[in-house]
């Protein structure tokens, strides 16, 4: 990521095996982060459910802060342009209705639209593999359960993030790199 414009979209859960920070050791490592994307509940996890995210400025880095939960979801091509890649770390709770998962697909859509790739770091899902519940209806599809998958998915992010990807959910045929 080096010498490269890096966008995340991180929040309170994107930190290493010491309890560090994605943005910390970025920085640390002269990673250049020029956008922040934070997802619902806000960068420091502490909005409450529903509650809209305001923007605002990463202390550490100088970077805006974008919610992806208030006026907007979708990181816009204006948020994302200059952005040489867009690197996702958020830990999911392993439940379809994970707003979390939309977060990622509209982040996959976005970047697709602007040719930037995507890089997820993937973490273990923390239920573990095994599936259960029913599968969503799509008809009933909204921002808490976008896609036709089981309440418990078994997946990892990196796994929803190629099953989105091949199975064809991002609109227009688009696919993310």
């Amino acid at each position: 990521l080096k010498g490269r414009s890096v966008g995340v979209v991180v929040n309170h859960t994107s930190l290493s095996k010491d309890g560090e920070h994605l943005i910390k050791l970025a920085h640390a490592a002269h990673v250049n982060i020029a956008a922040v994307f934070t997802p619902e509940h806000g960068f420091k996890g502490i909005s409450e459910a529903g509650e809209k995210i305001m923007n605002g400025i990463e202390p550490l880095t100088g970077a805006p802060i974008y919610s992806l939960y208030g006026k907007t979801r979708k990181p816009s091509q204006k948020m994302l342009s200059g952005l040489d890649v867009l690197v996702f770390d958020i830990q999911d709770i392993g439940v379809r209705y994970d707003t979390y998962i939309s977060t990622l697909a509209l982040a996959m859509e976005a970047a697709a639209e602007k040719a930037i790739p995507v890089l997820v770091l993937d973490r273990l899902n923390p239920l573990g593999t095994e599936v259960k519940g029913p599968v969503l209806d799509t008809e009933f599809s909204s921002f808490v359960g976008m896609y036709p998958i089981a309440v418990r998915h078994g997946m990892t992010f990196g796994e929803l993030a190629m099953m989105i990807n091949e199975e064809g959910w991002l609109p227009d045929g688009l696919k993310a790199n």
